[in-house]
């Protein structure tokens, strides 16, 4: 019974013991067979012969600490193959000890977990690069921002010459009207200033996660694009059927329906569309708040609407857009917020529904 039992570990497991200098006196075919050297190549070396190079030296610092104090060591272990191949084992090594409990030979055993490592990389390789496309997808965001300040100052300023001129041609002759230009170019320079507090609040790192009102956030958004939206004739309907707060970053939430508006705006103007109508929509659905955001600017075409949330693909000519905004969008929705962000289209409408946990 005892050699089934031995010959059983040995068909199903990767084997190998070493003298206490760790020098290699046994092997069997699963070890061969996942190194690439044979048993005469391997039988008499040092285990270092498949030792890979990337391994810290504390590591196996470790590992004779441990088995020279008579305790099992168990790893995940990065090993190199003869062809130079990188391969993966979880590794036990047991100290084997004579009457006297002195350690006379160690026995390595060994299964094969390379595919699930090399999944493993891959998935943070994956993840570094989405955090590379989510900082991209910021400083996109970023400019937009800019562009928006820009277009929210434009008319202001253009009224504030114009008071100023006023103001300058009245200065001897009235001074009723010297009094109003004054307090009209004061109320102008007070509206640019909010404008300028409203979106330094909304780019002040604030990462805390609190419990906020969908709609403030909301109401945020419509705020900051309010003079693009007026100057590109678009309605904006909001509902509020439910008072709903979640957890999160408020003003993340802001940057998602911020991009859903001047995704509108873009689609609009490249569609002609004359009515211009953005209806949102603040509801419950079980345990969760639902924001749907409408608008008739078209709608997508079938053999877009799948791809849309890809990182750089974007519909729109390259100088209007990164692809990354809605990209991004769905990450805050995700990842900040535990929720879901999805679309469809249909005729001329496109309806975006995010859902997130209640708080």
């Amino acid at each position: 019974m005892l050699q089934q039992f031995k010959d059983a570990i040995e068909s199903s497991n990767i084997i190998s013991k070493t003298d206490t200098n760790g020098i290699i006196t046994f092997v069997n075919d699963e070890f061969c067979k996942i190194s690439g050297y044979t048993a005469d190549e391997l039988i008499g070396q040092n285990h270092n012969i498949v030792r890979h190079p990337d391994v810290d030296k504390n590591d196996f610092k470790k590992l004779w600490e441990t088995i020279n104090s008579k305790k099992i060591y168990k790893s995940t272990v990065k090993n190199l193959a003869k062809d130079g191949s990188t391969f993966y084992v979880n590794t036990t090594i047991i100290p084997i000890l004579d009457e006297n409990d002195e350690v006379i030979e160690y026995i390595a055993i060994r299964y094969d977990v390379t595919k699930e490592m090399f999944y493993k990389e891959e998935l943070e390789k994956n993840e570094v690069k989405q955090k590379i496309l989510f900082a991209q997808a910021r400083h996109a965001s970023l400019g937009q921002m800019l562009a928006n300040i820009a277009h929210q100052w434009r008319q202001p300023l253009t009224e504030l010459s114009l008071t100023v001129f006023n103001l300058k041609k009245n200065a001897l002759s009235n001074e009723e009207a010297v009094q109003k230009y004054y307090d009209e170019s004061k109320n102008i320079i007070n509206s640019m200033s909010k404008t300028i507090e409203d979106f330094s609040n909304f780019f002040t790192p604030n990462r805390e996660v609190e419990q906020f009102a969908i709609k403030l956030s909301v109401e945020e958004a419509l705020e900051l694009m309010d003079n693009s939206l007026k100057s590109s004739m678009v309605d904006v309907e909001l509902r509020i059927q439910d008072e709903l707060e979640v957890l999160g970053v408020a003003n993340e939430l802001t940057q998602v329906i911020l991009n859903f508006l001047k995704n509108s705006i873009d689609a609009f103007e490249l569609n002609g569309v004359l009515i211009r109508q953005v209806d949102i929509t603040i509801r419950r659905l079980k345990e969760f708040a639902e924001i749907e955001f409408r608008d008739n600017a078209g709608g997508i075409k079938k053999d877009i609407i799948e791809r849309i949330f890809e990182p750089y693909f974007t519909s729109k000519h390259q100088k209007n857009g990164t692809g990354l905004g809605l990209f991004m969008s769905k990450m805050i929705v995700e990842q900040s917020f535990g929720g879901s962000l999805d679309v469809k289209s249909k005729k001329h409408y496109t309806i975006f529904s995010i859902k997130i946990p209640l708080a």
